[in-house]
């Protein structure tokens, strides 16, 4: 498959611009090395999954960072914690932007040692897989709503290859890349409530309820959704509550982020399988919510979005907020 151009490639040089180090983090297989080669094809890169790689910047990060003062990429950033203590003095010593790149997907050792060590020093930038936008020129276009955003998935020409590789990505993800980002949990539990999150997607959920159909305690269940919701596989949409009086809906949202996860966990196997699907337009209102969110985050940091509902029962699918105006959205699949 050809390179397509990322909405985020701007968004990237500006914050290079601005700070000494970029970090872009990401769902795993989302593309954000090759995102990056194509954004900085000049630039020196370093995969710590690489055994050499790995061993050169591990035996002394600080001499290393010495030598090599700029335009480096650090691919799998989180595998060597000690990076990040060695770039807080090294970005001191010299604080002109656009000296390094960080990529990974969300971890304990990453969120921890931004905040920790980087604060200020930083910018951080979310890549998602791909947009519908994105393909919109694309003869990729057509699979985007059934089959996700995963570069790898669009790229299978079959529909048994992306069945397979859904699968396979879902059992990966529960059985290595979370013991490998630090969590040690169990993956059927797991499995089983990201099953239980596909069949409520697009409506509010309560934590009470989810813990007592996996038959453990509340506080478990949102320790989970967290950990979800940290590694991007779900967006919880909080409420819109202006004013507390008023009689509203005080629940999040939850939506799977990927379409393409969510049909596979609901075992929906090929694009027809939409028609007359009883949940369809919870589907598609996940995609649009996450291509407009995506989009916000790309214009500002730390866009307001929510959504509004009434006990009574009327509701603005999606608000999105600058800090002065609000814009409602109601989406519709029609």
């Amino acid at each position: 498959m050809r390179y397509l151009a990322r909405q985020a490639s701007e968004r990237l040089r500006a914050l290079l611009r601005t700070f000494p180090a970029v970090l872009v983090q990401g769902p795993r297989q989302c593309g954000k090395s090759t995102f990056v080669q194509h954004v900085l094809p000049s630039w020196r890169h370093l995969d710590l999954e690489r055994g050499p790689d790995f061993r050169l910047l591990a035996a002394d990060p600080d001499s290393f960072l010495e030598a090599n003062p700029r335009r480096i990429v650090f691919d799998e950033a989180q595998r060597l914690p000690e990076l990040f203590t060695a770039l807080r003095p090294a970005i001191d010593r010299d604080r002109r932007p656009g000296r390094y790149v960080l990529l990974g997907s969300a971890s304990p050792a990453i969120l921890r040692s931004v905040s920790e060590s980087l604060a200020g020093r930083i910018g951080i930038l979310e890549l998602t897989p791909f947009l519908a936008r994105e393909l919109a020129e694309s003869p990729l276009s057509e699979k985007r709503w059934f089959w996700g955003g995963y570069p790898a998935v669009l790229a299978l020409r079959t529909n048994a290859q992306r069945r397979e590789w859904l699968a396979s990505y879902v059992a990966t993800f529960l059985a290595r890349d979370l013991p490998a980002l630090g969590y040690s949990l169990p993956a059927e539990r797991l499995r089983k409530l990201w099953v239980m999150l596909a069949h409520v997607h697009g409506s509010q959920i309560t934590v009470s309820d989810l813990a007592r159909s996996l038959g453990v305690s509340s506080h478990t269940v949102a320790g989970y959704l967290d950990l979800f919701e940290g590694a991007f596989m779900i967006r919880r949409l909080q409420p819109h509550v202006a004013n507390v009086k008023k009689r509203l809906v005080k629940s999040p949202k939850v939506y799977l982020r990927d379409s393409g996860i969510l049909h596979h966990l609901l075992d929906l196997g090929q694009p027809g399988d939409l028609e007359g699907w009883p949940r369809r337009g919870q589907s598609f209102e996940g995609l649009v919510i996450e291509e407009l969110c995506t989009r916000a985050a790309g214009v500002s940091p730390r866009p307001y979005v929510a959504y509004w509902r009434t006990l009574a029962g009327a509701e603005v699918d999606l608000l999105i907020g600058d800090g002065r105006h609000l814009v409602p959205i109601e989406i519709k699949l029609g």
